[in-house]
């Protein structure tokens, strides 16, 4: 099956089959669509055919009278005949399939029957399928609207492209773009995405010189490395928005705490946001991002600083206010800035960063000119009110330079019609507009993100050492503990008892106080039976531990850590993106609170770093109260030894410590876990 989306997308001449005369039938609604196309358009309906009006009985007649020129096939039928139309239109030279209409996998057994054939021939055939399920594609560029949706045909030439899991999404996010002053360059809704998935799309998008930036949509993903590919490799040349649904839906439980927190939707904006997406947690978000990404991009910079300059104080104060919440820095402009912007502004403003113009006069555009300049800034908030008797806002940003070589963002505000008209010629000028505080501050920290996020890719490689697999399982705590010495990861001394009396020998020669677990590779969870008994100073505790533990058992005596901080650390074999790592705090607060940071793995030692500083709780890691504070070099080691452990062992399904502390002499793991990939649905609790 060829990869070439062109006969898809970009099609010579297009017929629909099962065109309808009844204006309230699908193939009605996409021959009204398609009927403006510019290229070569035939219909097609075996019960009424009417040559003089271009509708033939049969995709081969419909082809004769075209010259062979129909690259697509609109597929207007029911889905019990959608194989057929598909092997005939592919008979005629038709490369590519749209197929709008639902009945097949969602619809139960037959539908599944339905879903398989029409697969079948598609792969047959090497046509490439767009659905089922969908409400179709568009691409203004080309006049070519193939979609069910009327007004999807006045939706304006531009360069941002949607690529969405839903028919129904595609086209709300597109009219919100266009609502917003965009243009759309591209617009496809994946359905069920039979055959072709956002991942193909991607990477058609990579060639198509009318995109600047692309909006992608995610319910579900059926190949977690090829689309993780696919955004990486459409990152480096263009920005990818992404917008994943499934925030409430957090699955099944895993009987360990990585599964448990490893939910489908964090895993998966973790992925994306690893591959160089910037991710969005809502429409709004996608918008704005877009708006901004689609004109201006940051070079890579690991900590770009942020000049806002605003003509009312009041929205300044709110721009700032974010940026500090996303955590952007607002540095300070240089004694030169400062001195040149008193020369320019009435001497009570304030002008270190923010910069309060006041009512703005005729040396605004000197004003942003100068703000940008300055050597610590290097992105542009401007707001202001569209006020023509004072400063044209709009010629004043043109006057100052902005744009691609001066990136900034300006908010607008003012009467819907002063606005648009202020956004249309800003936009001409390839200056993002915006039309509230709020807005911009979701386009700078798209912004931002995507610069912090590219100067990360251009620095960090894989590790370079040798990789270390996990010796043949099942592995108790000792036996995953030595592993873990193996890797550089420091544990506690302990000593493996297989009676009574070696317990008792190990506390004499370790002394208390010490931990007193049971050593048995099947319990994964050893708190719940009562396997771990802490603080063990005397021979009588131990004994007590010990009958608490239960005769015939093995026992592990090992010398108790100071005091820390609790954290989690996990890897695990993830079904639809594969190895994954998880970090987060120890303890059920993790767990109920979800506060954890995850990434692909295998992962660089300077990938793996960053991960404390996503977490909610990164306070407590950070010297809080006297604390111990997290080297985040020694963690970035110990995550990608462990990410890189379970991606060298493919008969390994999860390796966790849980508590991994952090203390005043560095990191520790007190327990750990690692589970055979066979063992993983019958592990024990």
């Amino acid at each position: 099956m060829t990869t070439d989306l062109t006969p898809l997308l970009a099609p010579e001449g297009v017929v629909v089959i099962g065109a309808s005369r009844q204006a309230g039938k699908l193939g009605a609604a996409m021959a009204r669509s398609l009927a403006p196309f510019p290229g070569a358009r035939a219909l097609v309906n075996a019960r009424r055919p009417d040559p003089a009006e271009g509708v033939y009985a049969s995709v081969a007649e419909a082809a004769a009278h075209t010259d062979g020129r129909l690259d697509l096939a609109v597929l207007c039928v029911p889905a019990s005949g959608c194989a057929q139309a598909l092997a005939e239109a592919a008979a005629a030279g038709c490369r590519a399939a749209l197929v709008c209409a639902g009945g097949f996998g969602e619809a139960g057994p037959e539908g599944e029957e339905y879903a398989d054939e029409l697969r079948r021939v598609a792969r047959e055939t090497g046509v490439r399928l767009l659905g089922p399920n969908t409400s179709g594609f568009f691409a203004p560029h080309l006049g070519l609207t193939a979609s069910f949706v009327p007004a999807a045909g006045q939706l304006p030439a531009g360069d941002i492209a949607v690529v969405a899991a839903s028919g129904g999404v595609n086209h709300a996010l597109s009219f919100d773009l266009v609502a917003a002053g965009n243009g759309i360059s591209l617009g496809v809704g994946i359905g069920a995405g039979l055959d072709v998935t956002a991942a193909d799309v991607l990477e058609h998008l990579v060639e198509d010189s009318r995109t600047t930036a692309v909006a992608l949509h995610l319910e579900t993903v059926p190949d977690g490395p090829r689309l993780v590919a696919a955004v990486r490799g459409l990152a480096v040349v263009k920005p990818v928005v992404a917008l994943v649904v499934g925030r409430s839906d957090i699955g099944d439980f895993a009987r360990s705490h990585t599964g448990a927190l490893a939910t489908s939707w964090r895993t998966t904006r973790a992925a994306l946001r690893q591959a160089g997406a910037v991710v969005v947690d809502d429409e709004r978000e996608l918008v704005d991002a877009l708006t901004a990404l689609s004109r201006i991009r940051l070079r890579p910079l690991s900590d770009p600083g942020l000049g806002i300059v605003t003509a009312q104080a009041g929205p300044g104060l709110l721009l700032a206010d974010r940026a500090g919440t996303d955590g952007i820095r607002v540095p300070e402009l240089t004694s030169t800035t400062r001195h040149a912007l008193s020369e320019l502004l009435p001497p009570l403003t304030y002008q270190r960063n923010p910069v309060d113009t006041g009512r703005p006069a005729e040396t605004f555009a000197r004003v942003l000119d100068t703000t940008a300049a300055d050597p610590a800034v290097d992105l542009l908030a401007v707001y202001a009110l569209t006020e023509p008797d004072s400063v044209d806002l709009a010629s004043a940003a043109q006057d100052a330079g902005l744009g691609a070589d001066s990136p900034a963002v300006v908010v607008v505000g003012g009467l819907p019609e002063d606005v648009a008209e202020q956004r249309a010629r800003l936009h001409k000028a390839g200056v993002p507009a915006l039309t509230g505080p709020a807005s911009a501050a979701n386009a700078v920290r798209a912004l931002v993100t995507d610069a912090r996020q590219r100067a990360s890719s251009d620095t960090e490689g894989l590790p370079s050492e040798a990789l270390v697999a996990v010796p043949a399982g099942p592995l108790d705590e000792d036996a995953a503990k030595t592993f873990l010495a193996e890797l550089g990861i420091r544990t506690p001394d302990r000593v493996a008892c297989d009676n009574r009396a070696e317990a008792h020998h190990a506390l004499r020669r370790l002394g208390g106080p010490v931990a007193v677990k049971v050593l048995d590779a099947a319990i994964l969870h050893k708190t719940e039976i009562g396997g771990v008994h802490l603080g063990v100073r005397t021979a009588e505790e131990l004994d007590a531990a010990l009958d608490a533990i239960g005769p015939d058992r093995r026992y592990l005596v090992e010398a108790m850590a100071p005091a820390g901080v609790d954290l989690v650390l996990g890897v695990r074999r993830d079904p639809v993106f594969g190895p994954v790592v998880l970090a987060g705090l120890g303890g059920t607060a993790a767990e109920a609170l979800a506060d954890v940071a995850i990434r692909l793995a295998p992962l660089s030692v300077t990938e793996a770093a960053t991960m404390p500083d996503e977490l909610a709780a990164r306070a407590l890691l950070d010297g809080w109260r006297g604390g111990p504070v997290l080297d985040r070099a020694e963690f970035g080691r110990t995550v990608a030894a462990l990410a890189a452990a379970l991606a060298a062992s493919p008969e390994t399904a999860e390796i966790e410590i849980n508590p991994l502390r952090l203390t005043a002499d560095g990191l520790i793991a007190l327990d750990a876990v690692i589970v055979p990939t066979e063992e993983t649905d019958h592990a024990q609790a």
